[in-house]
């Protein structure tokens, strides 16, 4: 039994004890060698989402796509719009969270993808939208731009379709979920 101590003085860590109840493996009933993580996945995703009332289909795009380096499950329904939150925030939060528990169950380094009604392409599409206009400005006025926060996914997309423009080039910084990219003109 620990104790609480008076503003952190004389506190103490108490000893847990745990104990699975029902006698299962910690991997889980089922042998993980003989699951895929496409099945994984596609049964971490349907428990989180009945368990948060979300009324979708699963379908499995991909078992394996080489790009994703692994399972890519397509989500649509009358409730798809949840999913994506401001700028994919809660779909990218999901993404990560099944991941986690495939890489647990089946002990390998594989990244699942999830994708709501195809609003990944869009997303892409949008952003190397975005990116020309920028690239295009700061190569007229030859001043650079700073483009707002974002995940590291979305830099990624304006990294690579500005690697070739002859008139700009990018930079990222900033840190964690502050990291900017920038798009300075070419001064060569």
């Amino acid at each position: 039994r620990g104790k609480a101590g008076f503003l952190g003085i004389g506190a103490e860590l108490a000893r847990v004890r745990v104990s699975r109840l029902g006698g299962g493996s910690a991997r889980g009933d089922a042998d993980a060698g003989e699951q895929s993580a496409a099945s994984v996945a596609n049964a971490a995703v349907g428990r989180i989402l009945e368990a948060a009332g979300v009324n979708v289909t699963r379908t499995l795009r991909s078992a394996h796509d080489p790009e994703a380096g692994g399972p890519v499950i397509d989500l649509s329904g009358e409730d798809s719009g949840l999913l994506i939150g401001r700028r994919g925030q809660t779909l990218q939060a999901l993404q990560f969270l099944v991941t986690l528990i495939v890489r647990k169950k089946l002990g390998e380094d594989v990244r699942v993808v999830l994708d709501v009604e195809n609003y990944r392409q869009r997303r892409e599409n949008s952003l190397r939208d975005m990116a020309a206009k920028v690239a295009t400005r700061v190569a007229q006025t030859n001043r650079s731009i700073t483009l707002e926060p974002m995940p590291p996914a979305d830099r990624r997309i304006i990294h690579t379709s500005l690697a070739e423009h002859p008139g700009v080039r990018t930079e990222s910084a900033g840190e964690g979920e502050n990291r900017k990219v920038t798009i300075i003109p070419r001064r060569d």
